[in-house]
């Protein structure tokens, strides 16, 4: 009878531990997880990579701009400059012909010119 209850002490000692381990764990990745998704999120975004992309994208869409029928281009200048709300258009990797359409694209917008 003594066995049994030493036997059962240790698997409720082990499994306390184990809980115990857990739940630090899922502590601390509840609290650093997300700022730990921002930083690299952060550093995506500086990447070389990650601005050429976006660069391209929207050179590509300002060529379809140009090439679309009157009624396409109010939809596809929706979709170009809500792409490039989220970008910071200053950056020296942009070219000026594209900065300036996406500046002439607000400026439509703003003024309600189609």
């Amino acid at each position: 009878m003594k066995v049994i209850g030493i036997v059962l002490a240790v698997l409720i000692g082990v499994f306390g531990l184990v809980w115990l381990f857990e739940g630090e764990t899922l502590l601390r990745y509840s609290v650093f997880a997300p700022r730990y998704e921002q930083q690299r999120r952060t550093i995506f975004e500086q990447s070389r990579a990650f601005n050429q992309g976006m660069v391209q994208e929207l050179e590509n869409m300002q060529f379809e701009y140009v090439k679309a029928s009157p009624e396409q281009r109010d939809a596809l200048s929706s979709i170009i400059l809500h792409r490039a709300s989220g970008y910071d258009m200053d950056d020296p990797i942009v070219p000026q012909a594209l900065r300036s359409f996406i500046n002439g694209l607000r400026r439509d917008r703003t003024t309600g010119e189609r």
